[in-house]
């Protein structure tokens, strides 16, 4: 669910969404009325947005749901004919053209059923989102985010039911579907608690880029400044101003879930001793216990490696079981520093603790 105190993770959806198109798949005679009712003010607040909707109804009675939209001031229209017949596509479109959202039969095929797929491709929609009165559960728990070349790994962790809805999510990003939702429609508020978080509560099946660690850009820095601020704040640890960061612009590598960044390290080379620093390792507290971390710090052994560096090492004064226990780190004395670090060390007069880590 969203944190109320990351609230710029929150508003940074409103313009990626704005004016992008949603396949929105419902079990309307099967889900909770009250739930239904929530989903239905939720994606009136959608539409509000600029979102163009497009609500499939697998299930129930298609009228009254229509009627229920307008009850709920949603500018819907009715599709003459069913999300199967060729004539949808074009009908959909012109509804949409009209400003309105579109509401079509989808009770004859199965939610990721290759028809439903089609018929999103064409419409270019950006999320296709289901709201089933059972979600996909992998180990018991929903995946936030599973690529799809992922899918077959995951398929014995989940059941009978689940791995078929895996696998039509999957080819429907291999169609060109950017990301597929699957969603527990019992849950009131799991559209908003889905779309307007970075993890999500459900199981999203993706085929473009969601998660990934990329270089620091200059226009990053003031909320990786803001991001370090909070943990200096917390844990007392070592300021850094704008100018240190944009001198060593090359050494910062950043974490993005939907290009919002929720955590950096740093590598900083020290070429004569053959070693490097694993500096700057934060991660946005709203995001912490998900092993965002120990990516970081991969992500930074990575770059070492194909820089030839065989040792790396890192300061901490609150971390050492996180480096000595999850990222394989042993502890080292100041004398395994090299000499600028160790004169810079000795000169802060602070206590923090030395780790090393050979690289394979």
């Amino acid at each position: 669910m969203a944190q109320p105190n990351d609230v710029r993770a929150v508003l940074q959806y409103i313009p990626q969404f704005r004016g992008k198109r949603f396949l929105v798949l419902i079990e309307a005679g099967i889900l909770p009325e009250p739930a239904v009712a929530e989903t239905l003010l939720d994606l009136a607040v959608l539409e509000d947005l600029g979102v163009r909707l497009v609500l499939g109804v697998l299930g129930g009675d298609i009228k009254d749901l229509y009627d229920w939209t307008l009850e709920c001031e949603i500018m819907a229209a009715r599709v003459p004919h069913p999300i199967t017949d060729p004539l949808a596509v074009r009908e959909t479109q012109d509804i949409l053209s009209r400003g309105q959202s579109a509401i079509i039969d989808a009770s004859a095929t199965g939610p990721l059923d290759p028809p439903v797929v089609e018929f999103a491709k064409q419409l270019g929609v950006a999320k296709v989102i289901t709201l089933l009165e059972e979600a996909i559960l992998i180990d018991g728990e929903p995946a936030h985010a599973v690529h799809a070349g992922e899918v077959e790994d995951l398929i014995g962790r989940t059941d009978e039911r689940g791995a078929a809805l895996m696998r039509a999510a999957a080819a429907a990003c291999h169609r060109g579907i950017p990301r597929v939702h699957v969603l527990n429609g019992r849950r009131q508020g799991v559209l908003v608690d889905e779309l307007f978080s970075n993890e999500g509560v459900g199981t999203m099946v993706h085929g473009d880029s969601y998660q990934m660690i990329r270089p620091l850009r200059e226009e990053d820095i003031p909320e990786l400044l803001g991001m370090i601020g909070r943990s200096v704040r917390r844990t007392k640890l070592v300021e850094r101003t704008y100018e240190d960061i944009q001198s060593r612009i090359g050494d910062f590598h950043v974490m993005t879930i939907d290009d919002n960044v929720v955590g950096c390290v740093a590598l900083h080379e020290h070429a004569p001793e053959q070693t490097a620093e694993v500096a700057c390792l934060y991660v946005k507290q709203a995001h912490e216990g998900r092993g965002y971390g120990i990516e970081l710090v991969h992500h930074a052994e990575d770059i070492a490696r194909a820089k030839g560096i065989p040792r790396v090492f890192a300061l901490s004064n609150r971390a050492a079981a996180f480096f000595t226990d999850r990222v394989g780190y042993t502890p080292a004395t100041v004398e395994a520093l090299p000499a600028t670090r160790r004169a810079q060390y000795e000169a802060s007069g602070r206590d923090s603790l030395v780790f090393s880590r050979e690289l394979g």
